[in-house]
């Protein structure tokens, strides 16, 4: 009451309203928005890729080639009935694409491989040659393919009408000989002696072997249809 008295209502009033206002301007502390306390989300799309997804090759398709199919070769080598011998293995090239609905099965240049079949020289007073050929296999895309094929024979010529010229010919000139040389009994002798003669040129000179010289074309069929795989 004293200090009432010494300061006066008029000083303390003032006083404590300053006192008060200074406690109400202090605004309390906000607490974090969620926006402040919780980071961004980012989303992102993902990368787009520019490469292409390749595709798997396709599977390759099995073609019959049909029975009675023609295969047309040239040789790769030469084939003689004076050398060759039944067995002999030979190489062939086709020379023409086989073509089965449209699409080619078996293409030009194809690597062949065949056979003889038989071999037989010829005599040189008798005895034919012969020789006959058959194709085994293709080969197509790295792969050999078992063929079934016909036969291609040549034949040689016969010695008998040849072997009748010479030998009648010598015959005829040495009785001729012997006849102006003795008589009756020097043509007789000289007919012989004309017959051996006509033998012994026949036998030097009548070999009739065959040759198929390389490049020699040869046409084949086959006997039994074939798988052969396609890539397309």
């Amino acid at each position: 009451m004293k200090v009432l008295r010494w300061f006066g209502w008029g000083v303390l009033i003032p006083a404590l309203a300053c006192v008060g206002s200074i406690g109400c301007s202090k605004a309390p502390e906000s607490a974090p928005t969620a926006t402040e306390s919780a980071p961004t989300a980012r989303t992102e799309a993902p990368a787009r890729s520019n490469q292409t997804t390749a595709r798997p090759p396709a599977a390759p398709q099995r073609v019959t080639v049909p029975a009675g199919t023609t295969l047309r070769v040239v040789l790769d080598q030469s084939l003689s009935t004076a050398s060759a011998r039944s067995g002999d293995s030979f190489r062939a090239t086709l020379i023409e694409p086989v073509v089965v609905a449209g699409t080619t099965v078996i293409p030009k240049n194809a690597a062949v491989e065949g056979h003889i079949v038989e071999a037989t020289s010829s005599g040189r007073l008798k005895g034919v040659a012969r020789l006959v050929l058959t194709l085994d296999a293709v080969e197509v895309g790295g792969r050999r393919y078992e063929l079934e094929t016909t036969t291609v024979s040549r034949v040689g010529q016969s010695h008998k009408k040849r072997n009748i010229e010479i030998i009648g010919g010598g015959s005829a000139l040495g009785a001729i000989i012997g006849g102006i040389a003795g008589g009756g009994k020097g043509a007789a002798i000289g007919a012989a002696a004309g017959a051996g003669a006509g033998t012994a040129t026949a036998a030097a000179t009548g070999k009739k072997d065959i040759r198929l010289p390389a490049e020699a074309t040869l046409v084949f069929r086959l006997k039994a249809p074939v798988e052969i795989e396609v890539h397309r």
